[in-house]
């Protein structure tokens, strides 16, 4: 009697629990999604962008108020010998 060896091929696998997951999808439901998806997307680029503006803009504000102060102080000792 002969024994025969079967052969297990990764790929194979792959493609029967693709082709299983994917036969139980609802592609009507697809359109939804991808709607909800891109909405949510643009609203996160909103924010994210909103986000970056404000924090240039209190960034820098904060760099010409240092800058001012930095201005404002009297002259040291060595700034004085030079005049």
């Amino acid at each position: 009697m002969k024994t025969s060896q079967s052969i297990s091929d990764t790929t194979s696998q792959t493609y029967l629990a693709g082709t299983i997951l994917f036969a139980n999808i609802d592609y009507a439901s697809f359109g939804g999604y991808a709607l909800k998806a891109a909405i949510g997307g643009f609203i996160w680029m909103a924010f994210k962008l909103a986000g970056d503006y404000l924090s240039d803009k209190l960034l820098s504000k904060r760099k010409t108020k240092q800058a001012n102060v930095q201005d404002d102080e009297p002259p040291t000792r060595a700034e004085n010998e030079k005049e």
